[in-house]
């Protein structure tokens, strides 16, 4: 859960009043979006936002989500959620890492998985799950590289 990429987005955010529970800590399911904002960001910076997805003409469920909360944030603590693309080949694979902007310690390290699925072609067929990512995706994350002097080869392993 810890690799890290040279494609990788930032956001901030401030914890509101609706996201603690009755101990005044963030409630554990909220953090999820803080997550999805920060993989939205890195989409995004990859030109693979969600218009983008649904025109592809593939399903893309989220198939693995782990998550291991550090250290409660509570009310009003300004947090930054960083989204690493670590995988992209056979999966998209996006590690997580929140941190508390005053102090700089971790809160949330989180990963998440998601596959390309062809959808069904009636109601009694399942969607077939794809082995290799699709074009529209990696070919996206190879020109983002390219434009930015990277090769994934020189990825750290």
């Amino acid at each position: 859960m810890r690799k890290q990429s040279v494609i990788s987005a930032e956001i901030s955010c401030e914890v509101g009043f609706a996201d603690v529970d009755l101990a005044q800590v963030v409630w554990h399911g909220h953090y999820l979006r803080y997550l999805e904002n920060a993989r939205w960001a890195l989409m995004r910076l990859i030109d693979f936002d969600l218009k983008d997805m649904l025109d592809s003409g593939y399903l893309w469920p989220l198939v693995d989500l782990r998550v291991k909360y550090v250290r409660a944030a509570r009310f009003a603590d300004r947090l930054r959620v960083r989204a690493s693309l670590v995988e992209w080949e056979q999966r998209l694979g996006i590690n997580y890492l929140v941190t508390d902007l005053s102090d700089g310690a971790r809160v949330v390290r989180a990963q998440t998985v998601q596959v390309a699925v062809r959808p069904p072609h009636s109601s009694h067929e399942t969607g077939e799950l794809l082995f290799v990512m699709p074009a529209c995706l990696t070919d996206r994350v190879a020109n983002y590289l390219k434009v930015r002097g990277h090769q994934p080869a020189e990825l750290p392993a």
